[in-house]
């Protein structure tokens, strides 16, 4: 599993993000210092051309990124990165 993220976000508000889990049916994207650490599922099905996924996001405050990827055989597998926010996109 391979996880993208900045660094260094600027603004929090939007914290591009791109993950991706060749063999993965699902990814769970989640940004552990924010009110709601869950951010993003992303299913796929079994016609799904690649597992990867890319979004933007919006963290709070300097934290992890954590991507939970879910394997077919039932296996899980995590990469996780820091993202220092110079401007918190939660209100902060």
């Amino acid at each position: 599993i391979t996880l993208i993220a900045p660094e260094i976000a600027e603004n929090g508000n939007t914290v591009p993000v791109e993950v991706d889990a060749p063999g993965a049916v699902a990814i769970m994207l989640l940004a552990t210092g924010n009110p709601t650490p869950s951010v993003a599922t992303f299913n796929f099905g079994p016609l799904a051309g690649s597992q990867s996924a890319s979004t933007r996001i919006r963290l709070s405050k300097t934290q992890n990124v954590t991507a939970i990827a879910k394997m077919a055989d039932g296996s899980f597998a995590q990469a996780s990165s820091e993202v220092k926010v110079t401007i918190g996109g939660c209100g902060g």
